[in-house]
């Protein structure tokens, strides 16, 4: 029903900035709320931060993140993950996510799609 990738990954040098990118499609029309999820080999998927699509509202993580901005551009069905100042403990697949409005948007329980991951690497 709904259809989301990720792009925007790869390798940056610690401080450095990527912004990833989602684009939706499908039914687009059911989607609430959006946001970016991050897993790295053998830990748990991490919430990073989420948006509502109408309002444009930032879901913000119980461990707040420094240095990333979360926006959407509605004409665009698209997602954006902007990050700064980048450490080697960012290093994961960032996953892109949506769903419709409901309690722990936090977890990702609350999402119904999601999208292939895209990596991104921070070292020197």
């Amino acid at each position: 029903q709904v259809q989301l990738v990720e792009s925007g990954g790869g390798l940056v040098q610690p401080g450095g900035s990527l912004r990833l990118s989602c684009v939706a499609s499908g039914r687009t029309d059911s989607i609430d709320v959006m946001g970016w999820f991050r897993q790295a080999p053998g830990l748990e998927r991490e919430f990073v931060l989420g948006i509502t699509w109408r309002g444009g509202s930032t879901v913000y993580p119980d461990s707040v993140k420094g240095g990333f901005t979360i926006s959407r551009d509605t004409a665009k069905n698209t997602m954006y993950l902007q990050m700064n100042s980048l450490k080697p403990e960012d290093t994961a697949v960032y996953y892109c996510a949506a769903g419709q409005s409901g309690p722990r948007l936090n977890t990702p329980g609350a999402y119904d799609y999601w999208g292939q991951g895209t990596q991104v690497t921070v070292s020197s």
